[in-house]
């Protein structure tokens, strides 16, 4: 059978060889044959994808509005960050990559860090600066020049899974790190219960909420991510299991109420995205790596 998708090599061992996990959203996710990284090998070329996070697009909108739901819902997922944070480092200089908003470095500043932040999105960027009064450069990790650190520890909640070469971006991590410095990062896990579950039907559905492209070009596990920190020169220390927003991954009541089959697909995965962070197999998780 002829590949279907064109031949990428894995961003992590090199390998050209790669099996079809799920056609999903149009694009074809494939798992690395050698180390089991999974990525999409298809996706949008560079301009088309810088475009969907930029404020024409509406991306993150509703994060620069205090009074909207999404920013009550964000400001409690940055206290979730703030405490894992907290788990590894009470104290130090701190830069949070993508930090869209600034609600984490809000919050992060007034429990002690020194902190400042990165942003891709120029609208959010501003919003960081101009509402919580940071510092904020617009850009990706690869904007942060060196007379800017060394940094003590470097967060990226929720990013690496959205950018082209993150073995790149750990390396970039790795140089802008003091010796012995924390890089602490979050990313929906692929080998958790809800999406290995829900997998066998993906193709056969033409449905699978977990894996979002063309936002999400990669999908991580504990395993691959662990692999390629540890490639990258990094000591990982612990892990932290979490299940993403259930509304945000099967809809919220007003929706499944309007759409039987959607309702009748959240009734059945929605226990296993309940239950998988209480096992150690959440569809989300935070990874916790120091340099060495």
């Amino acid at each position: 059978m002829a590949q279907l998708w064109p031949q990428t090599a894995c961003n992590h061992c090199g390998e050209s060889r790669a099996e079809l996990v799920a056609h999903t959203g149009g694009y074809h996710l494939v798992k690395c044959t050698q180390c089991s990284l999974s990525f999409i090998a298809d996706p949008p070329e560079p301009e088309a994808l810088a475009a969907i996070y930029q404020g024409q697009a509406n991306y993150h909108s509703g994060l620069q509005d205090p009074a909207s739901a999404a920013f009550v819902k964000m400001a409690g997922l940055a206290s979730t960050h703030l405490q894992f944070t907290r788990k590894w480092a009470s104290s130090g200089v701190l830069v949070d990559v993508g930090c869209s908003t600034g609600m984490f470095l809000d919050q992060a500043r007034r429990a002690g860090f020194d902190a400042s932040g990165v942003e891709f999105s120029a609208a959010s960027a501003q919003f960081a600066r101009d509402h919580f009064g940071l510092t904020v450069l617009d850009g990706d990790i690869h904007a942060v020049g060196a007379d800017q650190g060394p940094f003590d520890i470097v967060t990226m909640f929720d990013v690496i899974e959205h950018v082209r070469d993150p073995a790149r971006d750990i390396a970039a991590a790795w140089q802008m790190l003091k010796p012995g410095g924390l890089f602490i990062v979050s990313t929906p896990n692929i080998d958790g219960l809800f999406p290995q579950a829900s997998l066998p039907f993906a193709n056969m559905l033409d449905y699978w909420p977990h894996p979002e492209p063309p936002y999400h070009l990669y999908q991580f596990s504990v395993a691959t991510l662990s692999a390629m920190l540890e490639k990258g020169g990094f000591e990982c220390l612990g892990t932290q299991h979490a299940a993403i927003e259930l509304a945000y991954t099967f809809g919220t009541i007003p929706m499944l109420m309007r759409s039987p089959k959607q309702l009748a697909y959240a009734l059945a995965f929605a226990p296993f995205a309940v239950l998988g962070p209480h096992i150690g197999r959440g569809d989300w998780f935070y990874l916790a790596a120091r340099k060495c």
